[in-house]
């Protein structure tokens, strides 16, 4: 896994850059602005809401990319190695679900 060196990139921006770490709430607040910032892209571009014009222009992987920073800032300062996490998260998932997707006449 590479994001380790994600995470250390980021934390020399912080620390060259953005003076400090906000603190966890803020970057919380932060984190769900951001979210609600791609879910208004999605809902107007894939779901049934029409694009407005000021929409039109905003950069979906852009958005993307700004809860990403913000998810690692917050691991950064809890002290989450994002590797560590992704394994065990993807290990737990494969093990609960390894059948129930496949089995789900939904996706069928």
């Amino acid at each position: 896994m590479e994001l380790s060196k994600t995470q250390q990139i980021v934390d020399d921006w912080i620390k060259k850059y953005g003076v400090r770490y906000f603190n966890e709430l803020t970057n919380t607040a932060i984190l769900m602005e951001e979210v609600g910032e791609l879910a208004r892209i999605i809902s107007r571009r894939y779901g049934e809401q029409s694009e407005k014009d000021s929409d039109k222009n905003l950069d979906l992987a852009d958005e993307m990319a700004d809860i990403l920073f913000v998810l690692i800032c917050l691991a950064n300062q809890t002290g989450i190695d994002l590797d560590d996490a992704f394994k065990k998260n993807i290990k737990k998932k494969t093990t609960r679900d390894h059948s129930r997707h496949v089995k789900n006449k939904k996706l069928k």
